[in-house]
């Protein structure tokens, strides 16, 4: 009997020590192993987004609990509104599909327009991957051997720039020259992104194009600039210069009121939000943090960093709450503000 008893009393505790292991099991881990994650991006393929995500999509993964693959897919459309709308609006609230899209479409409620589905402060922002600057460029001086933005201003002919459409950033940010500045450009949409853009000048059908961010041009277009045949006209940092950039005007050395600096600010400040990682809203909280701890822990990586030296790439990551703080600070721009610059950048 007292055999029996002490068999049963042992086999008691290990069913016991079972249960307790498998409440003690991290819920994330759980949810997450054998399964894959989608990374959606906004652009096609071997634009700046679209390397930025292949880039990190092979070692993310390592980071989630779990370790899940992570899977880049392209969802175009819109200047990359097609891939907001659909990741806050779509996509499984489950943590098994994040997505890079144009901080500057992140901005476009703040300007009230209305193809905007999404409240961008309910997103579950996971962190930035890069700080970059910024340029608009031109195909051999588009023809007119223009070499700054004083040139485009005072160009005979009108220089064609290439957009993805609707109010994405290939769109706003001519507009601004245009519209501010007198640079004598037109905006025509329809290409799916920057290297269609490319192609689009090469052949002479498009002479201009903005959305030339450095890691960009030092990736996708660096024999081209190189060459001298993608001339970088413009650079938009506030009170900084990108020697990459070399002597490309800086816009707001041709600002002249109060007003023009803050539209500028709110319509090109964005860029330092340069790749945006984010999750759809209503992730359960435990996923969410871990995903933002993954994005931190990722950009740390060692093989990381030496994938990115290789395509001559430099990480300067944002975590999720600097990313939400930015994005706050922009929300509260003056209205005035908002609206001329709304003007400013959506009148043809």
């Amino acid at each position: 009997m007292k055999l029996r008893s002490a068999l049963a009393m042992a086999s008691l505790c290990a069913v016991l020590a079972g249960g307790h292991r498998a409440l003690a099991a991290d819920p994330v881990e759980e949810f997450y192993r054998g399964k894959t994650v989608s990374l959606w991006v906004g652009y096609g393929t071997g634009g700046g987004y679209d390397n930025t995500a292949r880039l990190l999509a092979p070692h993310l993964g390592d980071y989630i609990p779990g370790k899940p693959k992570v899977v880049v897919q392209n969802v175009t459309g819109a200047g990359s509104l097609l891939a907001a709308n659909n990741l806050y609006n779509v996509a499984p609230k489950d943590g098994t599909v994040i997505g890079i899209f144009s901080s500057t479409v992140a901005m476009m409620p703040l300007y009230g327009d209305q193809a905007a589905k999404f409240d961008a402060q309910k997103f579950g922002w996971i962190g930035n991957v890069h700080r970059d600057a910024h340029s608009c460029a031109v195909w051999k001086g588009a023809g007119q051997d223009i070499r700054t933005l004083q040139d485009l201003i005072a160009a005979k002919n009108t220089v064609v720039f290439g957009s993805d459409g609707g109010d994405a950033p290939l769109t706003r940010w001519p507009l601004f020259l245009k519209n501010v500045l007198g640079a004598n450009l037109k905006v025509v949409a329809g290409y799916k992104g920057t290297r269609e853009i490319n192609l689009a000048m090469q052949s002479g059908e498009a002479g201009g194009s903005c959305g030339m961010f450095e890691s960009t041009v030092r990736t996708a277009y660096l024999s081209d600039y190189e060459r001298g045949d993608l001339r970088l006209f413009v650079q938009t940092g506030y009170k900084r210069n990108a020697p990459f950039f070399k002597d490309a005007t800086n816009l707001y050395d041709l600002l002249k009121t109060d007003e023009e600096v803050q539209m500028a600010r709110l319509v090109f400040g964005v860029n330092e939000i340069t790749r945006p990682l984010t999750a759809p809203p209503g992730v359960p909280p435990e996923r969410l943090a871990a995903l933002r701890k993954a994005f931190v822990d990722v950009t740390r990586d060692p093989g990381l960093i030496e994938d990115g030296k290789k395509l001559g790439f430099q990480l300067d990551p944002m975590p999720a709450d600097e990313l939400m703080a930015e994005f706050n600070a922009l929300y509260r721009t003056p209205k005035e503000i908002v609206q001329k610059s709304s003007v400013a950048t959506s009148t043809p």
